[in-house]
């Protein structure tokens, strides 16, 4: 049996752009879009195609898109519904497992396209409540970065599309540490007793000690989870505070000198003081990733496709990830992400490799849980 992971904070639903930003920045890229490609450069018509008739007759319809709030730019809404004549009807849920409810109710109706979490894609899947995708009708998917390809939700590409991805970071500000902090294994310096701040995500943190051992964060083994509990109790002196909130902020204001963030978070502190250094650790990255789906009962299944295909375009991709704030999955997007944004949403090519967080066995949860436990308790 597998335990369905909670990583819903790693930056969900928080657009970083102000709105006057995200406007200028969405109708530039869209305009762009319009125009076609770059001179001299064919890349911007990847996947670009308005070509209608290649969906049938979709002109007079309705998409039902389903979803979190605020996950698309007003302007990219607005485009797809000019070029193409079909309405969106915009409905959004709080949590995953709500519209996984709403879901099984209908057997896969109702609504045309939905974007979720990958750990909730993958009981999806297995359910059966997605249909498998005719890539044929999908003329941009070679724009997705293979790196956000073949996982743990999807192993065969067959039903999703990833659209976003968040990675856990560390943050520290140089001013307040000496430490030179290039990975994971750096926290536990004990220049850094009671001057760091963490995620309360237990597989997430779990996970960083994991990697400091060498290990995956989805192992199963007990043992390997066992002996990243000690790992994490050799931690907890450095570890001022845990939580999901505020953490941001006891960076911004050197409560603490560094801090390991959710998305979301990594970009409200560098925008807040561009003294603090983001560190993508060398010990490897976790990640989770959303993603898009075409229920297997849709009303208006063509429709959906010429949604994917839209948002596939390198600028309207490009327009999405700035407004969304999320890690670029389309690499034919990257070049038009701008020179503000893209420090937020491209990860560098000096990177290490990571993985995505997994579902794990009962078992392993159970021993990620009590080793959880242990470690916030000596913390307190």
């Amino acid at each position: 049996m597998k335990v369905l992971k909670d990583l819903k904070n790693y930056g969900r639903r928080a657009p970083v752009a102000s709105g006057m930003l995200v406007i200028a920045a969405a109708a530039a890229l869209l305009l762009g879009a319009c125009g076609g490609a770059k001179d001299g450069d064919s890349s911007g018509d990847a996947g670009a195609s308005s070509d209608a008739s290649a969906y049938g007759d979709i002109e007079g319809t309705t998409l039902n898109l389903y979803t979190w709030a605020d996950m698309f730019p007003r302007e990219v809404l607005d485009g797809f519904e000019d070029e193409y004549g079909v309405t969106i009807e915009y409905s959004n849920f709080d949590y995953n497992e709500d519209m996984l409810a709403k879901l099984e109710e209908s057997e896969g109706g109702d609504y045309d396209l939905v974007v979720a979490d990958d750990y909730i894609l993958e009981m999806i899947n297995e359910e059966g409540l997605a249909a498998e995708l005719d890539k044929g009708l999908i003329t941009g998917y070679d724009n997705i970065n293979a790196n956000y390809l073949g996982l743990f939700y999807d192993p065969e590409n067959l039903y999703d599309i990833p659209y976003g991805a968040g990675i856990p970071l560390i943050v520290y500000n140089p001013e307040l540490t000496d430490v030179d902090i290039k990975g994971y294994g750096d926290l536990w310096d004990s220049a850094l007793e009671d001057n760091v701040a963490v995620i309360g995500n237990y597989r997430v943190i779990d996970g960083m000690a994991l990697k400091v051992l060498g290990e995956s964060m989805n192992t199963e083994d007990v043992s390997k989870i066992e002996a990243a509990g000690e790992k994490l109790l050799e931690l907890a002196p450095n570890i001022r505070a845990i939580n999901d909130t505020d953490i941001a902020n006891l960076l911004v204001s050197g409560e603490v000198a560094a801090a390991y963030m959710y998305t979301s978070q990594v970009t409200e502190a560098l925008k807040a003081n561009d003294s603090l250094v983001a560190v993508y650790p060398e010990e490897g990255l976790g990640f989770g990733t959303m993603a898009q789906f075409i229920p297997v009962n849709a009303p208006n299944p063509a429709a959906a496709y010429a949604f994917i295909d839209y948002v596939l375009r390198p600028e309207v991709s490009a327009a999405c990830f700035e407004y969304i704030g999320y890690y670029c999955t389309n690499e034919a997007a990257e070049e038009y992400i701008s020179d503000e944004m893209r420090e937020y949403v491209v990860v560098p090519a000096t990177a290490s490799d990571g993985e995505a967080i997994e579902n794990i066995s009962t078992e392993a949860e159970d021993a990620h849980a009590k080793v959880w436990a242990e470690f916030k308790a000596q913390c307190d």
